[in-house]
């Protein structure tokens, strides 16, 4: 069974995926398709993805891509896209109180960066500190960020706009902006993908 869900007749938006996931990426992405959710619009396509270096998760994410011909007034278009990111920084950042305009500033810079033109653009960014007493204060804080991003863009081609999406990956792992076949380069901060055993995460809705 297909993972997709495109909509009979929706061959724009489907030439469009195929054209888009077709685009050379940076070499730390892993990536694959999973199935798409329902009743959020007639057609749409979801992906998972990691940032690895030497066999080290330094961040990951989902990217989902809603179309519906018609449109929706909250998206002022047909297509929307939906990202999650994820990534455990350095304990430093716990004590970061410009955290959140950092993580903004991943996600503009990122459709900056590769000309994703967009409207609509929304983010939450969420910072957890875990720290650890008693028995367990042996074991080192942790901060994790997740941002929830959403946004319209701007034309067809939607190749930009997964190019940024995964921009936002390797800028939460820690690395600088790269382009596609340029070989790994060492993080600016020690990152890893956040770990919740038992507690899937929840998927983001359009309209953040």
């Amino acid at each position: 069974m297909s993972v997709h869900r495109f909509r009979p007749g929706d061959d724009a938006f489907r030439s469009a995926v195929a054209a888009m996931t077709a685009t050379a990426l940076r070499p730390e992405l892993e990536w694959r398709e999973i199935p798409a959710p329902s009743r959020m619009a007639p057609s749409a396509w979801a992906a998972t993805a990691e940032i690895v270096v030497h066999d080290e998760e330094l961040a990951s994410g989902r990217l989902v891509i809603l179309h519906d011909p018609e449109g929706q007034e909250a998206w002022d278009g047909t297509v929307r896209m939906v990202a999650l990111v994820q990534a455990q920084l350095e304990p430093e950042f716990a004590i970061e109180s410009m955290l959140g305009d950092v993580a903004w500033s991943w996600v503009t810079e990122s459709l900056e960066l590769h000309e994703a033109e967009s409207r609509e653009l929304g983010c939450t960014a969420t910072r957890v500190v875990s720290q650890s007493y008693g028995s367990l204060a042996s074991r080192p804080s942790t901060v994790d960020v997740e941002m929830r991003v959403s946004w319209t863009p701007v034309g067809e081609d939607l190749a930009p706009h997964f190019d940024a999406w995964t921009a936002m990956l390797a800028a939460a792992g820690g690395l600088p902006p790269a382009p596609a076949r340029v070989a790994p380069i060492a993080p600016s901060h020690r990152a890893r993908a956040p770990r919740s055993p038992g507690s899937p995460s929840t998927a983001p809705s359009p309209g953040e």
